[in-house]
């Protein structure tokens, strides 16, 4: 992915960000059925950023929404 962008680029993803711990969160109850539905999972902003740099980019901020979902800000990392 990180190829494909221009060193100004910006990556959003829109996803559910989990919060660390053990506070209660409606992310965490789509974790479970994605784990036992088609094996995926949901994440927390450290795994997010964990991945992205996996693909070459680094998280930049996470925007919290009044949806369960925020936005996850990615740029090339450098």
């Amino acid at each position: 992915m990180r190829t494909a962008m221009d060193a100004a680029g910006r990556l959003l993803v829109l996803e559910v960000v989990l919060p660390e711990g053990d506070e209660p969160h409606v992310g965490k109850l789509l974790d479970i059925m994605m784990i036992a539905l088609v094996g995926g999972r949901e994440r927390t902003e450290r795994e997010y950023a964990a991945l992205l740099d996996r693909a070459g980019l680094r998280l930049e901020r996470t925007i919290p929404t009044a949806a369960p979902v925020g936005v996850l800000v990615a740029a090339p990392r450098d």
